[in-house]
């Protein structure tokens, strides 16, 4: 069995013992799952890193025990010549010890209480933050998920079990390929209609390396760049454009107010090499209560580049006079609140005016977006809509396939924006007739394949006009069509010229005539039908 098989058949097993033990579905599960896992990861990488510092452990026969043998101060000086992305576990924090502790009758306490204090000993860098500055520790408990109290032991034992018979060490030369597939498989089961509004809004893998390979291109003299998704969710589109940037060669920074997905986000920035990052990694509501802003606080900080899939219609009409308050930075306006759902107020519309706010002078962006925002008209997305393409910052547009994002029935097209103003025409591409349907679940699915893909990108980056499916389109021309960014009104009109006899142009309109006939004498009857029904309708009063 390969490393990703083993992978897999470990988050498999992790989730079973969860069900056994009366987490299946619970709002809690994801807790566990991700804690465990990040926890076992997190243990293999510090053996694999004091491997490579000290010969006596990389020629143990079992490196836990000779770590655990060093004198406390050769370890100390071990511990201290570690790079900062390496967590600081102490012999007492290893799998192996707690392995060894299992017969104890409290050893859910024990076990609970090694997670806190890794966290603890590793909050400085192993921690992500809220916008008030509260630090979320790495681990918390975990057996108290467990409703009986006498299970939680077993709950305990079951899961280290799980974990003493695998090895993470030949997946640290895997690259960001591997591990994304990996998270999908982690959050795989938290991402169902039982996913709650995070489903919503979760990524597909496919679009995020799209949207980071036309956000970045080829580029290799990249340095120091700084990468910011507002509505960050676990880290995906992140994740994309990190790999595409080259992850030693950016700082990721984000912003989700969902608990759930700071968890995994968190586990995200671990697997992908991106430990420096987590500090910027913030739970709090964006909208209201930004977090990273400018070195003097007045104003929102700037990115090189952003990406965003933010939830598009949402109840935030208890905090709608706050945004609206803010007229500086939600200059195109508020949505209002709709009488009678509440839930259909269009906030996609703040999020796109916080990312265009967030660009710096030469940064770029890409946004995901419901693609009637593409032919708005009116209100605050006709305002917004106007304004990308008047002042030019809008550069492409791709119109995807239907119910290739989870759980959302609205159509969606990711936005290009570039604030440099460099292009002088736009690039829109239809690509909702590609993809291949797929089973998942009891949903049917669309997934665009690795060389429609390769197309997209070709097409997108090369501004080809490729029929009924991609036009280049000058700023004025779009003007004109009232700034619609629609590629399909922009395609020309095809019109087909059918060499017929004179018989059988006769043929042609005589069918024509009778089949018209027939919709004219339905329509007749219809209507007379229509009006004696209209003539026995009558006034009575109660």
């Amino acid at each position: 069995m390969d490393i990703k098989a083993q992978t897999y058949k470990l988050i498999d097993d992790l989730k079973a013992v969860c069900h056994n033990y009366g987490m299946g579905n619970d709002g809690n599960e994801y807790k566990v799952i991700t804690q465990i896992f990040l926890y076992k990861f997190l243990n293999d990488k510090f053996g694999y890193e004091i491997k490579k510092k000290d010969s006596r452990i990389a020629s143990a026969e079992k490196w836990e025990t000779a770590y655990s043998e060093l004198p406390e101060d050769d370890r100390l000086d071990l511990l201290d010549s570690l790079s900062p992305d390496i967590p600081r576990l102490y012999p007492e924090h290893l799998i192996s010890t707690l392995w060894n502790q299992q017969a104890k009758g409290d050893f859910d306490l024990i076990f609970d209480s090694t997670m806190v204090d890794i966290a603890d000993k590793n909050i400085d860098i192993f921690s992500t933050q809220t916008t008030k500055n509260t630090k979320i520790p790495l681990f918390e408990k975990l057996t108290n998920f467990v409703t009986d109290d006498a299970q939680r032991a077993p709950f305990a034992r079951a899961l280290v079990d799980k974990l003493v018979n695998f090895s993470f060490e030949d997946a640290f030369a895997e690259s960001y390929d591997f591990f994304a597939g990996v998270f999908e498989y982690v959050i795989k089961d938290y991402n169902t209609n039982g996913g709650g509004v995070y489903a919503e809004y979760y990524t597909p893998h496919a679009i995020a390396v799209i949207m980071a390979r036309l956000l970045v291109g080829d580029r290799q003299d990249l340095h120091n760049i700084e990468c910011y998704d507002p509505a960050a969710g676990t880290g995906t589109l992140l994740m994309a454009l990190a790999h595409q940037i080259g992850e030693d060669r950016c700082t990721i920074f984000a912003q989700d107010r969902s608990q759930k997905s700071n968890k995994m986000l968190k586990l995200n920035l671990i697997l992908n090499g991106l430990v420096s990052s987590l500090d910027h990694a913030i739970q709090g509501d964006t909208l209201t209560d930004p977090f990273h802003m400018s070195d003097d606080g007045k104003s929102l900080r700037q990115f090189d580049y952003e990406v965003c899939n933010p939830p598009f219609n949402l109840d935030f009409s208890e905090t709608r006079e706050t945004l609206a308050a803010m007229p500086a930075r939600f200059w195109a306006g508020i949505p209002n609140v709709p009488k009678k759902k509440k839930e259909s107020m269009s906030i996609y519309t703040c999020f796109l005016q916080h990312v265009l706010n967030s660009m710096k002078p030469n940064g770029k962006a890409a946004i995901v977006l419901p693609t009637g925002f593409l032919t708005a008209k009116s209100s605050v997305e006709g305002k917004l809509l106007k304004h990308i393409v008047n002042e030019r910052l809008v550069y492409g547009v791709i119109s995807m396939p239907s119910n290739v994002f989870a759980n959302t029935g609205t159509n969606v097209s990711v936005v290009f924006f570039d604030n440099s103003k460099s292009s002088d025409k736009v690039i829109l591409i239809d690509a909702s007739k590609l993809g291949e349907e797929y089973q998942e679940g009891n949903n049917k699915k669309v997934r665009l394949t690795p060389s429609e893909i390769d197309m997209i990108v070709d097409t997108f980056l090369n501004k080809k006009t490729v029929e009924d499916f991609s036009v280049a389109v000058s700023y004025e021309d779009i003007e004109a069509k009232k700034c619609s960014l629609a590629a399909g009104q922009y395609f020309d009109v095809k019109v087909e010229y059918v060499e017929l006899t004179q018989e059988e142009f006769e043929s042609k309109m005589s069918e024509l005539t009778s089949n018209l006939q027939s919709y004219f004498d339905e329509g007749n009857v219809l209507q007379k039908e229509i009006m004696e029904q209209l003539k026995r309708v009558k006034y009575e009063q109660i």
